[in-house]
């Protein structure tokens, strides 16, 4: 699907943009005025939510885990519309398993995505901002980022892996013009427990206080942090409030977590 092609609208890229939060993202992005451009390695589904936004959306189908893919992508996109004044890093996945229950492969696997989907898309295109002096990253996170849970341990890790890239980036990126968003969300009303059988049990009970958000809730937040950048975002207000508690009292948010959690058989 083509792009209109005004001079003066913005582009931004989105990763997992063919379902969930990715394309919730993309669609508010779209009706604020940008042209995206949905990646993802679905092209149906991604078709699918091209047509759903309508002539400012187009498709690249691409395995962001992947470098030499993502090099390719880069390369198309800067030909074709330039580079991305956003960059939206939403490709993520993972199973939440005891480490024993953890292949090294299913390990692997959920290092991919989000951390080097993330990585990839970020190296792919940060030379051509920090040339333009301008440009904002939003990397989607979940809550494992900051506190793991029981039986989470590969999913934890490579969350983790994806908070310390935006650290790290933060401090590179002093003075330059560009920015990484870090955006942590709750319990996502997705398909995510369908695909992911038993990962529902494994919830804390302490979750329950913190309410369940729908994609269209956090396409909304990322849009908006799109244009007004913040360094890091917990939302909603539940989360943001343990995000404050783990700083003062990490121990005791460790306790509640693992006093509320999944146990092993």
């Amino acid at each position: 699907m083509a792009l209109n092609s005004g001079i003066s609208m913005k582009t931004a890229l989105i990763t997992g943009a063919s379902s969930g939060i990715g394309a919730e993202a993309a669609r508010h992005l779209a009706l604020r005025g940008y042209r995206v451009i949905l990646v993802a390695r679905n092209r149906d589904q991604l078709e699918t939510v091209a047509r759903r936004i309508g002539e400012n959306a187009s498709v690249e189908v691409c395995d962001a885990a992947s470098g030499e893919q993502v090099l390719a992508l880069a390369e198309r996109v800067r030909n074709n519309v330039g580079v991305p004044d956003v960059i939206v890093n939403s490709a993520g996945a993972g199973e939440w398993q005891f480490i024993e229950d953890t292949t090294p492969d299913e390990a692997t696997r959920m290092m991919q995505a989000p951390y080097f989907a993330a990585f990839n898309i970020t190296h792919a295109f940060m030379r051509d901002l920090l040339a333009r002096r301008c440009g904002i990253i939003v990397q989607v996170n979940s809550p494992a980022a900051f506190f793991p849970w029981p039986g989470s341990v590969g999913y934890a890790a490579a969350r983790w892996a994806l908070r310390g890239l935006h650290e790290s980036l933060c401090q590179d990126l002093v003075g330059t013009g560009v920015r990484s968003c870090h955006v942590v969300f709750g319990r996502v009303n997705s398909a995510y427990f369908e695909h992911n059988p038993g990962a529902e049990a494994r919830i804390p009970r302490i979750s329950r206080t913190v309410r369940i958000l729908s994609s269209d809730e956090c396409g909304r937040v990322i849009a908006r942090l799109a244009e007004h950048p913040r360094r890091e975002l917990l939302y909603p207000f539940m989360l943001r409030f343990y995000g404050w508690c783990h700083r003062i009292a990490p121990a005791l948010v460790r306790l509640l977590l693992h006093w509320s959690g999944a146990r092993r058989p």
